[in-house]
């Protein structure tokens, strides 16, 4: 397992994964993601370059509540295939951060 920790600043993105995910395996991956920080709300989404710098929307993997609610998201690894892994804030406007466990 993976744990990734980091902080959605004043360009309410966040890119996890430095360059697109490179999976052809049909394999479960368990991804949890939870907002450590209240008053904001945050969407961990997987979309191409573009989409992130854009800051629009590619696919989402998962939404989050206020401090200490983890949602789980289970997905086909090829699903990812492509794609870059990012965080956006979606409600609120301070920094936030964020703890993903990917496994």
């Amino acid at each position: 397992m993976v744990t990734i920790t980091g902080t959605v600043g004043s360009s309410g993105k966040y890119l996890v994964t430095g360059m697109p995910v490179a999976s052809k395996a049909h394999t479960p991956l368990t991804i949890t993601f939870e907002n450590n920080s209240g008053g904001t709300n945050l969407g961990l989404w997987a979309g191409s370059e573009s989409d992130f710098e854009k800051g629009s929307a590619g696919i989402q993997l998962s939404d989050s509540g206020g401090p200490g609610f983890t949602f789980l998201t289970i997905i086909d690894a090829a699903d990812l295939n492509g794609k870059v892994l990012y965080v956006q804030r979606e409600v609120g406007s301070g920094d936030s951060q964020f703890t993903i466990n990917i496994g």
